[in-house]
């Protein structure tokens, strides 16, 4: 599972020009899941990112998790995140888990993001969204498991 958490002081995803998730301060995280992929997994991570000290604090040392700062979640299923692009020019997939699995384990890792008492907002699986964000740094992390 792969991870990409971007500090933003906004952002929002749209399907069919429909907003079906907005945020203000907090991470947009781009989520990537590959075959071999398990709750697990999933549960390392949640923790990670829920604990992820990167706002800044009254000195400006990135010293605050979401937690300490009202942060919210917009969480973006994103299975490109897997590309493989060792070979010619056309990405394969190949190591993406299959829609069914990455689903189940994208939902999963959401709830258990909402059980850490933080305010989730999500895309919709599966759909061609559109996402905007106003980076905040800007502060990009991958984190992976």
């Amino acid at each position: 599972m792969k991870l990409v958490v971007q500090r933003v002081k906004n952002a929002q995803v749209e399907v069919e020009n429909k907003v079906v998730g907005k945020i203000d301060k907090g991470f947009l995280v781009l989520l990537g899941v590959t075959h071999t992929d398990t709750k697990a997994e999933a549960d390392y991570l949640v923790k990670k990112l829920c604990k992820l000290r990167v706002f800044t604090d009254e000195n400006d040392k990135m010293n605050l998790a979401l937690k300490d700062i009202g942060g919210e979640l917009l969480i973006v299923s994103q299975f490109t995140l897997y590309a493989d692009c060792t070979q010619g020019n056309r990405p394969s997939f190949i190591n993406a888990a299959k829609p069914e699995q990455a689903n189940e384990l994208y939902e999963y890792f959401c709830l258990e993001c909402e059980k850490n008492g933080i305010k989730v907002e999500k895309g919709i699986f599966g759909a061609d969204m559109k996402v905007s964000l106003v980076n905040d740094g800007p502060v990009t992390i991958i984190i992976e498991k």
